[in-house]
């Protein structure tokens, strides 16, 4: 009898290894390092790190709903009111190919339905000139404006963005 047992868990191993090494590669392949990697500087502009180097305090309000606001470093601060020059991923707000009003992300949006940067992760970016989309990085310059006080979540903001 236990020889058969032993018979048994042998045969079932010579199963089950081509089993889990066509698991292996029937598995997708992981998302390549860009998509964990922020936008790089451009010459002169500001890195994405200092953005992210704002802290943010959440509550939930008496509706449920997560309320977000920033305590911004000195370094981001002195940013405040400042043209910066600034290089991320576009996220359209409208339809069309020229994008006036856009959302300005730190990593490449790897999906639509899981897209959740923290709000010191984008810029909400407002132009007189339409910027192509596409998925590439775009380099852009124009007047920081630090916000967020109301705890509305959006901790900052280029209203005057043009192509850098």
């Amino acid at each position: 009898m236990l020889d058969r047992r032993a018979l048994l868990v042998s045969s079932l191993g010579l199963v089950a290894a081509p089993a889990h090494a066509l698991q292996r590669q029937q598995r997708p392949a992981a998302p390549t390092e860009a998509v964990w990697k922020p936008a790089d500087t451009p010459p002169g502009g500001i890195a994405w790190s200092l953005l992210e180097s704002t802290k943010e305090i959440t509550r939930t309000d008496a509706k449920g709903y997560i309320r977000s606001k920033p305590v911004f470093p000195p370094k981001v601060k002195a940013l405040d009111g400042k043209p910066v020059k600034v290089a991320g991923y576009m996220m359209p707000l409208q339809n069309g190919t020229l994008q006036k009003h856009f959302v300005l992300l730190a990593y490449p949006p790897d999906c639509p339905f899981h897209l959740n940067p923290n709000p010191m992760q984008f810029i909400e970016i407002k132009s007189t000139v339409g910027f192509g989309f596409d998925y590439r990085v775009k380099v852009l310059k124009g007047t920081l404006k630090l916000g967020g006080h109301n705890e509305e979540g959006i901790f900052y903001r280029i209203w005057d963005a043009q192509p850098a």
